[in-house]
């Protein structure tokens, strides 16, 4: 599986920005998808994931900001980020996971929250 991130960038505190996961290969695979992220000097920590029967789980932090949603048709899992806070400042990286228990990850995209 490959995995093509983007959307992200510099943004105000309060502000929104939605990222975009891309997959392509084998996708019938993937069992569970998730976004990550890591902060400067701290370990890369879990954001959302969102499993095959649609289950989402979500990182205390980001709970009722954030929303993990997938389009089958386009392959793409999205992370809609709301009321985003400094805090929020890391390198965003999605994740897909097989049944197998196969992990790919993706480039990593950049997330500022900065005024």
């Amino acid at each position: 599986v490959q995995l093509q991130a983007s959307g992200g960038g510099l943004v105000q505190p309060g502000g929104s920005l939605r990222l975009s996961c891309a997959a392509s290969g084998s996708i019938f695979s993937i069992n569970v998808m998730g976004w990550y992220r890591q902060a400067p000097g701290k370990q890369r920590e879990l954001v959302a994931v969102l499993g095959s029967n649609s289950r989402t789980n979500y990182a205390d932090s980001v709970e009722g900001r954030f929303t993990i949603s997938r389009d089958n048709a386009k392959n793409t899992v999205y992370l809609q980020m709301n009321s985003l806070k400094p805090e929020d400042t890391a390198v965003y990286y999605c994740n897909a996971l097989a049944a197998n228990g196969f992990s790919s990850w993706g480039q990593g995209t950049l997330v500022t929250v900065s005024s």
